[in-house]
């Protein structure tokens, strides 16, 4: 079974960066497609960004767009999330997911399609 782990949170001002990653434990990760959730206190998980097996195709949630980057390496079976200009309500901890599809080209961005799941990591953002 594939185990997903996040890296890279921690506590930055608003206007600072990020770059999150997420490390598989088998190389079957890179015919998966990937995506990147959030969950703040109180919040449903809400989908931020996902890419497809090869990372020719991504999607962003219409809140980070411009702000945040996909993105993946398949000989590094890691995928990444660079977050830039980050804002207070960007807070939560960050998930990452892979949908084990092999080789499916269309991203998905439904959290029901993904079937593996890290344990996330915390995001903070200061005004």
């Amino acid at each position: 079974q594939v185990q997903l782990v996040e890296s890279g949170g921690g506590s930055v001002q608003a206007g600072g960066s990020l770059r999150l990653s997420c490390a598989a434990s088998e190389r079957t990760f890179s015919s998966y497609g990937m995506g990147w959730f959030r969950q703040a206190p109180g919040k449903e998980r809400e989908f931020v960004a996902a890419i497809n097996w090869s990372g020719g195709s991504t999607q962003y949630a219409d809140s980070v767009k411009g702000r945040f980057t996909i993105s993946r390496n398949n000989a590094k079976i890691t995928v990444y999330l660079q977050m830039n200009s980050l804002k207070p309500e960007d807070t939560a901890v960050y998930y990452c997911a892979a949908d084990k599809r092999p080789f499916y080209n269309t991203v998905v961005a439904e959290s029901a399609r993904f079937d593996y799941w890290g344990q996330g990591t915390q995001v903070t953002v200061s005004s």
